[in-house]
């Protein structure tokens, strides 16, 4: 199947996006963000598939939605968080006392949501600028997570961003 223009575009844009997640500043300078693009096939309809049973499962109606918005997404880019503790002292904003309680708590440094939330905001800057329709759903990037797509098992926290390119947002009219 010959890709139309705006896929191609769409695949580049979100190159450019996980380049700006990749460049946005960090906690200490400490690069733990990961990038993931996903383009139709296989995996994607595995992590729809996934996300359609949790609506089910556990009675979430906006896994199901978002699973309608991806299917018409023609690029999904994915950006992702380790969640390695930092060993800032004096900070206790994962509510421990230090790093050590904090890891032995099994909690999240929360300087890595922090850190997650910049690098999206920086990407879907990306996205505005070429003039792409874009949503920040928590639901793809769950799933994600769950699923391994990231191949990485420290990838604990992600947010899932499709893209589309046509005449009218399909972001907009959402129940």
């Amino acid at each position: 199947m010959k890709k139309i223009p705006e896929h191609r575009a769409l695949e580049q844009v979100a190159e450019h996006m996980c380049l700006a997640a990749r460049t946005a500043p960090k906690a200490k300078g400490v690069d733990n963000i990961i990038t993931l693009i996903l383009k139709n096939g296989a995996t994607k309809n595995r992590l729809l598939k996934r996300m359609r049973e949790i609506a089910e499962q556990a009675g979430k109606p906006g896994f199901s939605r978002d699973a309608d918005n991806a299917a018409q997404s023609p690029v999904i880019v994915f950006i992702g968080t380790k969640t390695e503790p930092l060993g800032i002292t004096y900070c206790g904003l994962c509510g421990f006392d230090d790093c050590a309680q904090m890891t032995k708590a099994k909690a999240r440094c929360a300087f890595s949501s922090h850190d997650l939330g910049i690098a999206v905001g920086s990407a879907v800057s990306i996205a505005a600028d070429f003039r792409v329709d874009n949503r920040i759903m928590y639901s793809l990037g769950k799933t994600a997570v769950e699923l391994n797509l990231f191949n990485d098992k420290k990838a604990v926290l992600a947010m899932g961003i499709p893209l589309s390119a046509t005449g009218k947002n399909i972001f907009f009219d959402r129940k």
